[in-house]
């Protein structure tokens, strides 16, 4: 059935619009992973919710004295958090919400020129990346566009429903990106330009999810458990349907969305160079009775293709500290993540001394 489903490249919404009302078996969930379901944060008077740290006035040096001891914390305890006052227009961030919205209202035919599963496409639209490889096939479907950098100024590849939207898109969230890997630079008590140095900003991938609404939400998964495999993920989330969920202290705690806000995450590369001083935490997105709900992730994690070697940084390991991570070439790290279910591999646990 996975191969059939495949073919028709029209994704999950394909599905919904076709009447849908029962889950098809490739997205059920097993019953023994059901059976083990860990517990999610009661919602009550004591709520546990990931920081939220205001940007404003980044460039002050006392506040950006606070605003990096706030990041710190922040990554050392959760290795999640949200930010305001970010620097990225309302319009911007709408505008990519709605062109989300256009491109996956468009007619099959016209997704379909998109749907592949080349890696190598700077366009790609699919139904769960690790269709073949993973035990559930996630409830989304999602367009991903790789921004190598520096900007080409040719995107002449982009869907023309959301081509303008995600370009302005990228433009801002490339900025945010360098501004936050210099305040988790200085949070290891590095120079500012240290991460970006690395390249760990070099280039970015925009993934853009749609999640439709689901039948029988309890039996399917939206996202699976899965930590990011990069440096740093920004999350931007629309603000009407809670999904987003990490796992921290043996719970699933709901991200619910902050109004303006995006949501940051660390990623496994970071937490190796970090030499575990920074977090990478597993999260998933449940799927939901109600719908669409739309996510767009941007994936900083170097460039992908490349030789880089990344380890731990030289400046944070000592005889106290020695390094828990060995070396690791990018190609080959990031070749491994996608040759691997999203739901069976954590990177972190190949990579230890």
């Amino acid at each position: 059935m996975l191969k059939a489903f495949d073919e028709t490249n029209a994704g999950v919404k394909g599905l919904i619009d076709s009447g849908l009302q029962k889950l098809p078996k490739i997205f059920l969930r097993p019953s023994e992973e059901l059976a083990q379901e860990l517990p999610a944060h009661k919602k009550g008077t004591h709520e546990t919710q990931i920081p939220v740290i205001d940007l404003s006035d980044i460039q002050d040096p006392e506040r950006r004295k606070r605003i990096v001891e706030e990041v710190k914390f922040a990554s050392e305890t959760w290795g999640f958090f949200q930010v305001v006052n970010h620097g990225i227009p309302t319009t911007v961030i709408d505008g990519m919400i709605e062109g989300v919205k256009k491109f996956n209202d468009q007619d099959v035919e016209e997704k379909r020129k998109y749907y592949t599963r080349d890696l190598k496409q700077r366009v790609r639209f699919n139904s769960s990346y690790d269709l073949f490889t993973s035990r559930t096939a996630s409830w989304k479907d999602t367009l991903s566009i790789s921004f190598p950098g520096p900007d080409p100024n040719d995107h002449h590849e982009l869907p023309a429903s959301c081509r303008e939207s995600t370009v302005e898109y990228s433009k801002h969230v490339e900025i945010l990106g360098n501004n936050l890997l210099g305040l988790l630079s200085e949070g290891l008590g590095l120079e500012t330009d240290h991460l970006k140095n690395m390249e760990c900003c070099i280039g970015h991938r925009i993934h853009s999810h749609y999640y439709p609404a689901c039948p029988e939400p309890q039996l399917a998964i939206g996202t699976p458990r899965h930590s990011d495999p990069g440096f740093l993920t920004i999350l931007l989330q629309s603000q009407d349907i809670s999904a987003l969920q990490i796992l921290y202290q043996g719970q699933w705690i709901d991200i619910e969305p902050t109004a303006g806000g995006l949501v940051i995450n660390l990623g496994d590369l970071l937490q190796l160079v970090s030499n575990d001083k920074f977090t990478s935490s597993e999260h998933r997105a449940k799927a939901n009775h109600i719908g669409p709900r739309i996510s767009v992730a941007c994936f900083f994690a170097g460039p992908v293709y490349g030789a880089n070697i990344y380890g731990p940084i030289k400046e944070l390991i000592s005889e106290e500290n020695p390094p828990i991570y060995k070396e690791v070439m990018l190609g080959e790290y990031v070749s491994k993540f996608f040759n691997t279910g999203l739901d069976n591999y954590r990177a972190l646990d190949y990579y230890k001394v």
